[in-house]
């Protein structure tokens, strides 16, 4: 009687304590969730709100990932940063290792991912963390440490745009055929079918309904799998950490840099290791660790802790606590009293769904304007891991669950009966033709995935090749590659945007102007290749299209630089050089690292000729991308008007080791080997770039202005007269023609060829230097050099 006695008492006491811990588990599910589901709807004040209080109540690392993915989603990397200093878990390390590059913290940034006390440990986050280590190491100007990086982040992940694209912008980049080849797709089907993609796409036909890739086990119903699907969970590989930015749905991802057998493990949440009785090791961050082989093929009702709790603990609890009490303590809880209820909060995507590990998951990745960082780093993407849908728990009864187990049963597959009174498994046959169906299931899922990689694949090779030739400033060849595009890609607006470019490196800016224009009608909201658009409008003199656009774009976002980029160059073309120069610097502010701003400000302090804030802005400018070749050029002109043609020269020569092609920079090449009296090789240069562009009167013009200082005034003649068929309204070359005619003291025709250049209204300096030689016509060059 006393034993008796003394089993009821502790029996109850048990039923408390689990009751307490079970009641705290659930309240943090709840506020994770609801975490999530602010983040998933930009309610960001809520979501940091919500998750201060989580952290509050339940302090663990984990919880503080998830409150710096709130600040981070917000715009708060300052806040990010304080609240991550000095955490060690991998994700901690990455998320800490972005508000550190935000900040333009880039020596703790790399120490976050690289720590100097570990140097055999894994960048976190796989092609993510070496993505933005690349960043890192391009912004502190190890160039081939930076191309290292982002080799291997396409190498985990052949879909990370984002890395080729820095490696385009380095030249560094491999043909896009083999870098976008059968290996890239052989990779992206190893860890689709066998860490992610396979088993969802076995759980059902529908290739739009995937099943979290955390909730695989052998035993699924009909009814888990409704829920699931009617919840368009769109998570994939739900993790125990804080969300991880990312570029693309989850179900993309890497196996993010660690092997499938070889998780990083968390810290779990206090309450987890709270509950006695529960043994299993705290879950793995990112899909690495979902199982492999036929158990992999169908959702688990039993893997969350509720679940793992009440399988550990229902054997003693047979043998002294009565069934009335535990479903009492159960309706408590969880307001229902039946079993069902773990296998609806596992399932249905409520907020308690997939307990085992609920946080936002992501991953890491060019805002319009720069890279990823550009980008893509400052504004991920975080998708909840659990939607809230269907009724809510206070709602379902208990005659509910009964009456599913009973649809359950009559559909003809396998049902997992969690229920206290019944714990029989199905039987071994109709498991057996569940697993047939599921592996006829998967071996189409497989053809599904292959084809479907090999296509994505096909068209990155052709967009990737266009942007590797248009980075080698290679743009005719560009253009070609562009064109091979199907319709629909080609006429989106950031293909439109790099073909405005390729015509704008080749100086044809009419047709620059058509391709962003059209870029403008396929997607107004875009700002990508603005800034260069609006350097073609201030180049064809459209002031009224180029005052409409800037006001377009700043009415759009203030905040982006090229808004205040295309202002700039409105206020330049009404020679309004100190307002341009202040909207450059807007620009420049709002994004130090957007490398135009910084040539175009160095483009005004030359306007303004201050050349020593001049020369600090390109400099600039390449210290945040050395192939910038517009700020080799700025520099190299600055040489030249003080005529300190050695460094001119050297600086035009860089300019042109970057950008081979380009008429403009050998014309002034050949200028600066004029004035160092290199006269032959000059010729040389001049003779290339005319080839090179033959729409490009520059060159043609400094020939003849070689010939003529060579006394080979025939051929000088000869090179103008051509010219002229060009050029017909350039007031320069009749002045040419009009001092070599005077050389050779045929004053006749050089008076009609300075009055044809009047005719043409130059600029007012140039009006009084050819009155000056109207004036000294009969003088002798001799003389007139002595005067």
């Amino acid at each position: 009687m006393f034993d008796r006695f003394i089993a009821v008492y502790l029996s109850a006491n048990l039923c408390d304590k689990f009751g307490i811990c079970l009641c705290m588990f659930a309240m943090e599910c709840l506020l994770i969730d609801c975490v999530q589901n602010s983040l998933q709807h930009l309610l960001y004040h809520n979501a940091i709100f919500m998750c201060e209080r989580l952290c509050s109540e339940f302090p663990s690392e984990t919880n503080l990932q998830l409150l710096a993915a709130c600040y981070l989603q917000s715009n708060q990397a300052y806040s990010a940063y304080h609240v991550l200093k000095g955490t060690q878990m991998p994700q901690s390390r990455y998320l800490f290792a972005i508000s550190c590059f935000q900040m333009n913290l880039l020596n703790e940034a790399e120490a976050a991912l690289c720590p100097s006390n570990e140097p055999s440990a894994e960048v976190p986050n796989g092609s993510a963390g070496h993505y933005l280590l690349g960043l890192i190491y391009r912004y502190t100007d190890r160039l081939k440490n930076a191309a290292n990086q982002f080799n291997q982040a396409l190498s985990i992940d052949p879909l990370l745009w984002s890395a080729y694209e820095e490696l385009c912008k380095l030249g560094a980049a491999g043909e896009a055929t083999s870098v976008f080849g059968e290996s890239a797709a052989e990779c992206i089907e190893k860890q689709y079918l066998s860490h992610d993609v396979g088993p969802q796409l076995q759980a059902s036909s529908d290739d739009h309904s995937v099943v979290s890739g955390r909730q695989v086990t052998e035993n699924i119903s009909p009814r888990k799998l409704r829920h699931l699907h009617g919840n368009n969970i769109k998570d994939n590989s739900s993790n125990h950490n804080a969300a991880v930015f990312s570029s693309r749905p989850a179900a993309s991802q890497p196996n993010n840099g660690v092997h499938a057998n070889t998780p990083f493990y968390n810290t779990p949440s206090p309450m987890v290791t709270q509950l006695s009785g529960v043994s299993h090791s705290p879950p793995p961050i990112g899909r690495n660790m979902i199982p492999n082989g036929p158990t992999s093929s169908s959702v688990c009702a039993d893997a969350s802790p509720k679940s793992t709790v009440k399988s550990t603990i229902q054997a003693p609890r047979r043998k002294f606590v009565d069934e009335g009490k535990l479903k009492k303590i159960s309706g408590r809880l969880f307001f229902d009293s039946g079993p069902r209820r773990s296998t609806k909060l596992a399932g249905e995507g409520g907020s308690m769904a997939n307990i085992s590990g609920i946080t936002v998951a992501g991953n890491g990745t060019h805002h319009s304007s720069k890279h990823p960082t550009t980008s893509k780093l400052g504004s991920a993407a975080f998708r909840s891991v659990t939607i809230r849908k269907g009724q809510s728990w206070s709602t379902e009864t208990f005659n509910e669950g009964v009456q599913s187990e009973l649809d359950d049963t009559r559909s003809n597959t396998t049902t997992t009966t969690t229920t206290t009174t019944s714990g029989s498994s199905p039987p071994p046959d109709t498991r057996s033709c569940e697993h047939d169906c599921s592996m006829g299931r998967a071996s189409m899922s497989v053809s599904k995935v292959a084809s479907g990689a090999l296509e994505v694949l096909s068209l990155l090779r052709i967009i990737g090749e266009g942007y590797r030739l248009s980075c080698l400033y290679r743009c005719q060849d560009a253009l070609d590659v562009f064109l091979q595009l199907p319709y629909k890609h080609y006429n989106t607006g950031w293909v439109l945007s790099q073909v405005g470019k390729a015509h704008f490196e080749l100086v044809d800016y009419l047709e620059a102007e058509r391709a962003f224009s059209n870029a403008r009608l396929a997607t107004p909201y875009s700002l990508e290749g603005m800034d260069i658009y609006s350097t073609v409008l201030y180049h064809l003199k459209e002031d009224m299209r180029l005052s409409y656009l800037a006001q377009e774009l700043i009415s759009t976002d203030r905040l982006a630089p090229q808004s205040w980029c295309a202002m700039g160059n409105c206020y330049s073309m009404q020679k309004d050089h100190e307002t341009a120069l202040n909207n450059f610097q807007r620009a420049v502010q709002l994004n130090s690292r957007f490398v135009y701003a910084h040539t175009l400000c160095g483009h005004e302090y030359v306007a303004l000729e201050d050349f020593e804030n001049g020369i600090r802005s390109y400099q600039n400018a390449l210290q945040i991308d050395a192939r910038h070749y517009n700020a080799w050029h700025g520099l190299a002109m600055i040489y030249l008007r003080q005529e300190k043609y050695d460094f001119s020269k050297h600086h035009f020569q860089r300019a042109l080791n970057i950008n081979p092609r380009s008429s403009v920079i050998m014309s002034y090449l050949g200028t600066s080997l004029h004035a160092l009296k290199r006269n032959e090789e000059a010729l040389a240069v001049m003779e290339k770039a005319i080839v090179a562009d033959k729409k490009n009167p520059l060159p043609m013009y400094q020939k003849a202005n070689i010939l003529a200082s060579m006394e080979e005034f025939d051929g000088a003649l000869k090179v103008l007269e051509e010219l002229k068929e060009y050029a017909p309204h350039e007031s320069s070359i009749y002045v040419l023609m009009g001092n070599i005619y005077k050389r050779r003291l045929m004053y006749d025709m050089a008076m009609l060829h300075f009055g044809l250049a009047l005719d043409l209204k130059p600029s007012a300096t140039d009006v009084a230097t050819i009155k000056a030689a109207i004036e000294k016509l009969h003088i002798p060059d001799e003389l007139d050099d002595n005067l």
